[in-house]
């Protein structure tokens, strides 16, 4: 019988990270100590999720899409996506800001590398006092302005910024220029892609003394100028029971914010789910299984386990994911 399953984070060395990941939520790795990113679920190349519970310990996620199918991921996502997971699921912790960058859409990765595009939605796990995010132009901005900002290094000046606190959400299209700010913790939820263009980096150096790589030609025609919008995803929070988030062709967001039992089932659905626990403790329940969820952990509940008991040992917030 199938169970919800826990994976090893796969934690990632970023010049603008810090120790944050490992002290606040137990990630930890003798390989580094600037810890920027721990993907939490992935079914990217060189990237593959490990299981670290239960009878399937040791196995990867792919391993165990190529096994169980629909019955893990859903019937409808694997005739669908086949044996790729079709999301990445990551925690970042920017203690410095990230590069400027944009992503390409399906379109444009299906062209260069015969993939998927990258579109994102951030949820702010925690923001430290006057942290903030730039997502999007501030205004219409045609591609010349762009091109000559660019040049004088002075990017950031059409940046739309949204300063941030703990609960907001933000959607972020492929071909949305955006940047990460100093001081904020996000639970990241994406399309399974790694293709990053990096437009501006804040004339930041190495440990060698050296700059990153820009990718400023290729993200030219990444970024689509014709959308000025607001990315903040306004929404409604309830308390013991389920809110709808956010919904998309990509994946579909729900927020549980709890401090008492509840019993969830899903049968109108044809879907894994991902429980990312941003805050608190809480036990997942089944006939066959008990396991643990602490602040910063992910666990994936099969799409053929039909119900399961949510319990939370302190008031906690859980991140429902499915697709």
């Amino acid at each position: 019988m199938l169970y919800p399953l826990k994976f090893e984070p796969i934690l990632k060395e970023r010049i603008w990270g810090g120790r944050t990941l490992a002290e606040k939520f137990n990630k930890t790795d003798d390989t580094a100590t600037k810890f920027g990113e721990s993907w939490e679920i992935s079914d990217l190349d060189e990237n593959i999720s490990v299981v670290i519970n239960g009878f399937l310990a040791e196995n990867d996620l792919r391993e165990l899409i190529e096994t169980y199918m629909g019955e893990l991921v859903g019937e409808t996502v694997f005739e669908k996506n086949g044996l790729g997971f079709p999301l990445l699921i990551k925690l970042i912790d920017a203690q410095d800001v990230l590069s400027v960058q944009v992503h390409p859409d399906d379109t444009l990765a299906q062209q260069r590398y015969g993939q998927n595009g990258k579109t994102e939605i951030w949820y702010i796990i925690h923001a430290e006092e006057n942290a903030g995010i730039y997502v999007g132009f501030n205004k219409l901005v045609e591609k010349q302005e762009y091109i000559e900002a660019v040049q004088k290094k002075q990017i950031d000046s059409l940046l739309q910024f949204y300063p941030v606190k703990k609960g907001e959400l933000f959607f972020i299209p492929a071909g949305t220029v955006h940047a990460l700010g100093k001081g904020v913790q996000i639970a990241e939820i994406q399309q399974p892609s790694d293709i990053t263009y990096r437009i501006f980096d804040w004339n930041r150096v190495d440990a060698n003394g050296m700059p990153r790589e820009l990718h400023v030609a290729e993200a030219l025609e990444a970024i689509h100028f014709d959308k000025n919008e607001n990315y903040k995803i306004d929404y409604e929070e309830n308390f013991n029971t389920t809110s709808n988030l956010f919904r998309s062709e990509f994946f579909n967001i729900n927020a549980i914010i709890f401090d008492q039992p509840l019993h969830k089932k899903y049968t109108n659905i044809d879907s894994f789910v991902v429980y990312f626990c941003v805050e608190g403790e809480v036990h997942l329940f089944g006939d066959d299984f008990h396991e643990v969820l602490y602040a910063g952990e992910s666990a994936l509940k099969p799409a053929v386990v039909p119900e399961i008991n949510l319990v939370p040992n302190v008031k906690s917030r859980l991140l429902e994911i499915y697709v």
